[in-house]
């Protein structure tokens, strides 16, 4: 494939030649080797690229001539041919500037193509001919160290973030003719060291503490269980009473993150393009809080070229919605799929890609559309009707899916000016110690059971074997079954938010309070007026 042919910039050697570097394609959050095959031909000047490329990668020509004239190599005046394979794989985005650049300077000469071509590329090329950051590096490094492929090419911003992918050698460049003279390296004694793993991404702004809330223990009890458990939360109350407060104080409860969630949450933010330059895994959960007005493709993800939603972004994080009752019906109906089955799967006329969505869900609502329902100094203004016809707004299927509801009332003025709370069981690291052990026993639990990271995860077979319930514990369920009218899946959350209240007593089966405490967490209907 490649002949005696000289290197460096200027070159005016006649032999053209098929080149082929390796590069690779995003799909959704996976990656699909792709080979860059470059043939530079006799006839008329032409620049054609076929194999199912998109326009950023058909416009490719302006910004890969321009580098490599103005880096002083030769742009071949010949009809250039680049074919992505396979061809029915779409190629989307610039990240192929950099391999294919690679590839013209190969087949007209300029480059000798290593012997070794156990190598990939991916990078977009400005006209000056550096190489600009890509989206899904890390993504990117995956797909092509499950080819067998051992060694990268990427911008040196995304080097440190690629680096993380075991047993692959990443080489950061900043040029197109550093680029160039590192392949003249590979293989050589000087070879050039491999790129080191980038720090975690700091964590912006001070962390909040549990402690910061005055009163509403039985609310932070719980936003424990939610983080013992993995299980989605709902907070009902008047305004001001602290339901956002205590929500974004969830992520510093929550364990910390392991190896493998950190690498699935920062391939989702850095194929969404949110994951600075320069940083590598993510170091804290992700929280994710979107305004009511979002469209449903922004939740769930969509667009063109399809990116994930905020579902996704929230993958092994929190997903905050606040005003529940506000956001449009059809959005919240589609958090149906990733609250049952921790995934989204969005179809197009292309195709279908599959996106990660395992998050704990905290909504918040106001208990009517005043707010004021049910609190004890200030009137509330709605008929029951209204009152009906906006907790209405919240489908019996979704509620299904939310396995503690919780009545956030006014806090006392006496507890408002206290001063500051002593430290003690409610401080967020007293908490995240508790949530810690709890976890960790049901790991030990559910050891071998690949998939399943709480107890949240556990499906109906697993329920049945772990969150077996006996004597006045099975009399209690039933009867409560029958009064609260629970679903099958209510059941089975019920079951579940019990094994995890047990976990953090340290008890080794279900008992009789540890089930009357999780039936309290499925009070809504109770708040609910009745119709006439």
């Amino acid at each position: 494939m490649s002949g005696p042919c000289a290197i460096g910039p200027g070159s005016q050697r006649r032999c053209f030649l098929l080149a082929t570097v390796l590069s690779a394609a995003l799909h959704g959050v996976d990656g699909h080797l792709v080979r860059v095959e470059v043939d530079a031909a006799d006839g008329l000047p032409q620049y054609q690229v076929v194999g199912l490329p998109d326009a950023a990668v058909r416009e490719s020509r302006e910004r890969i001539s321009s580098a490599i004239r103005n880096l002083g190599f030769t742009y071949p005046t010949r009809r250039l041919t680049i074919n992505l394979a396979p061809a029915g794989v779409r190629k989307e985005g610039a990240a192929f500037d950099l391999p294919i650049a690679i590839g013209i300077l190969i087949a007209s000469g300029q480059l000798r193509q290593p012997a070794d071509m156990d190598f990939a590329a991916a990078g977009e090329l400005s006209l000056d001919g550096s190489v600009k950051p890509i989206r899904g590096a890390l993504c990117l490094g995956t797909a092509v160290r499950a080819a067998g492929v051992r060694r990268l090419l990427v911008p040196s911003a995304n080097a440190g973030e690629a680096a993380h992918v075991e047993d692959l050698r990443v080489h950061g460049v900043r040029r197109l003719d550093e680029a160039a003279r590192l392949l003249g390296e590979i293989g050589t004694p000087g070879e050039p060291a491999a790129a080191a793993p980038g720090a975690p991404a700091e964590i912006p702004g001070p962390r909040l503490d549990m402690a910061d809330v005055q009163g509403q223990e039985r609310a932070k009890r719980a936003l424990e269980g939610a983080a013992a458990g993995g299980h989605n939360l709902l907070l009902i109350g008047p305004p001001g009473g602290g339901k956002t407060m205590l929500a974004r104080r969830l992520p510093g409860i929550l364990p910390p993150l392991a190896r493998a969630e950190a690498v699935a949450a920062t391939k989702i933010a850095s194929v969404a393009g949110l994951l600075p330059a320069g940083e590598g895994l993510l170091a804290e959960r992700p929280f994710r809080a979107p305004h009511h007005t979002i469209s449903t493709a922004g939740l769930v993800g969509g667009g063109q070229p399809l990116k994930p939603g905020e579902v996704s972004l929230a993958h092994h994080g929190v997903l905050f919605l606040d005003e529940l009752p506000e956001f449009r019906r059809s959005a919240l109906e589609v958090l149906r799929q990733p609250l049952e089955e921790g995934q989204v799967t969005i179809v197009r006329v292309a195709g279908a890609v599959t996106f990660p969505a395992r998050f704990t869900l905290v909504a918040a609502s106001n208990p009517c559309m005043c707010g004021w329902r049910g609190d004890p100094r200030v009137p509330c203004r709605c008929s029951d009707q209204a009152v009906l016809s906006y907790l209405g707004r919240l489908s019996g299927p979704l509620l299904d899916r939310i396995d503690l509801h919780i009545d956030v009332g006014r806090v006392e003025p006496d507890h408002l000016l206290a001063g500051a709370p002593p430290a003690g069981e409610w401080t967020s690291a007293a908490v995240r110690s508790r949530v810690v052990t709890a976890r960790h026993r049901a790991q030990a639990r559910l050891a071998g059971t690949p998939g399943v990271y709480a107890n949240a995860d556990l499906g109906p077979a697993l329920v049945r074997t772990h969150c077996v319930v006996r004597g006045a514990g099975r009399d209690l369920l039933r009867l409560a079954a029958e009064k609260l009218a629970l679903t099958a899946r209510s059941l089975d959350r019920t079951l579940k938010v019990a094994r995890t209240i047990a976990d953090l007593a340290g008890a080794g089966e279900i008992a009789e309070d540890h089930l009357a405490e999780a039936l309290q967490y499925r009070g809504l209907e109770r708040m609910k007026p009745t119709a006439e």
